[in-house]
Parts: C-alpha cells; sequence; structure tokens
C-alpha cells in the first residue's frame, strides 16, 4: 500500500491509462532521444505518437488539443522531408543557430500563436465554465505556442528548438501535476532531461561540424 500521496496519485494515473495511450508515450519519448541524436527517426517514431493522441483526443472530444496533435503530425512530415533533402554536394540539412531575423520572428510568433490558441481553446471549451475560469486554458496556450515555434525550428535542424522544448517541459511538469495528471506530468520531466542533453549534443555536433568545414577550406586551399 502506497502511504506517500505522490506515489499513490502516480500510481492510479499509471493504473488508469490506457495500453494506446502508454503505447504513444512510449514512442513521444523514443522521438526525444532520436532527435537528440538528430537521427532521422525522430520523425516516424513522432508521427506514430502524434496519430494515437490524435485518435486519443478525438475519442474523448478534446478537439482543440485534437488540432495541436494534428499539426505536430503535419510539421513531422514536413520535418522528415526537409532532413533527407541533400545539397549539391549530397550533404544532408546541417545543424545551425537561427540568424538574428530568424530568432526575432520566432520570438515575435509567440503571442500570435498563443491568441490562435487561446480562440481555438474558447471555441471548444467556452461551455465549461470552470475550465475556463481557470489559469489552465492561459497557462496551455502559452506552452503549446512555445512547443509550436519549437517544432518548427526542429524540422529546419536550429539549435534553438531545443531552448523552446526546455522552456516549455519546465511549465508543463507542475501543470499537469496539478491538474492531477502525474504520469504526464512525469513524462514531461523525462522530456525536459532529453531536452536539456539535445541541447548538449547539437552544439556539439554544431561544433564538429564547423571544425570539419573550416578543414576541407584549409586542404582544398
Amino acid at each position: 500500500m502506497l502511504d506517500n500521496g505522490f506515489f499513490q496519485l502516480f500510481y492510479e494515473n499509471l493504473m488508469a491509462t490506457t495500453w494506446l495511450e502508454l503505447l504513444a508515450v512510449l514512442f513521444g519519448i523514443m522521438s526525444v532521444w532520436f532527435a537528440r541524436q538528430a537521427n532521422l527517426l525522430v520523425y516516424p517514431t513522432g508521427i506514430v505518437s502524434t496519430t494515437i493522441y490524435i485518435y486519443i483526443c478525438f475519442s474523448i472530444q478534446l478537439y482543440a488539443d485534437m488540432g495541436i496533435n494534428i499539426f505536430y503530425t503535419s510539421m513531422s512530415i514536413y520535418g522528415w522531408y526537409i532532413w533527407t533533402r541533400r545539397d549539391h554536394l549530397k550533404r544532408v540539412r546541417p545543424i545551425r543557430w537561427n540568424t538574428k531575423r530568424q530568432q526575432a520572428a520566432g520570438i515575435a510568433m509567440i503571442p500570435v500563436l498563443y491568441v490562435l490558441i487561446f480562440v481555438l481553446i474558447y471555441i471548444f471549451k467556452k461551455d465549461d465554465p470552470e475550465y475556463m475560469n481557470s489559469y489552465i486554458p492561459y497557462v496551455d496556450s502559452f506552452t503549446t505556442s512555445i512547443f509550436l515555434i519549437g517544432m518548427w525550428y526542429m524540422a529546419r535542424k536550429k539549435i534553438e528548438n531545443w531552448i523552446y522544448w526546455i522552456a516549455g517541459n519546465i511549465i508543463s511538469v507542475p501543470l499537469y501535476f496539478v491538474k492531477g495528471l502525474v504520469f504526464t506530468s512525469f513524462q514531461f520531466t523525462v522530456f525536459l532531461v532529453l531536452a536539456v542533453l539535445g541541447l548538449m549534443e547539437w552544439i556539439k555536433m554544431y561544433n564538429e561540424g564547423r571544425e570539419r568545414d573550416q578543414k576541407f577550406i584549409k586542404d582544398i586551399v
């Protein structure tokens, strides 16, 4: 018998989780793991996870969340395409930092996406005053807008994507815990750890790539 409140709640959430949701979580974690390694498998595993969540959200009438997962799936398909494109030297897209203009564009898009997502949530949740009068839709809209920018930057192989995932995960961990979804909160904790590792790994790969490029230039000169 579990006496501790946290572990009791975690155990209850785990027992209430369906095998389909567990599968979605597993593939979601696999996707982040492959993303950390800049492995193309990030996209097929991510598509499996988000497709399952589309079905889950539709079945429990969470249409706003379903729409967000449709977007994630679309962005995964786009990212898969972008990551497989090669230049005239047959090289795949390299890992890069954003330019100042690209960084400014991403930051500017957050409030725009925030408003659009909040309106979407309001449309589907306006008949639920308890939900709409709480802080949750505001936080949900904010974290989702951050995740969408992160998803876009990942598709473009920009290092900053990890910074957005880290920020969103930091907010999501306590958010889902307070909502009583301890298992989902634990999932975002795993995502947070992997995102920090992913940022470190991509910076390392970026620096190694620059060294190779500089060596290549010296060799041909």
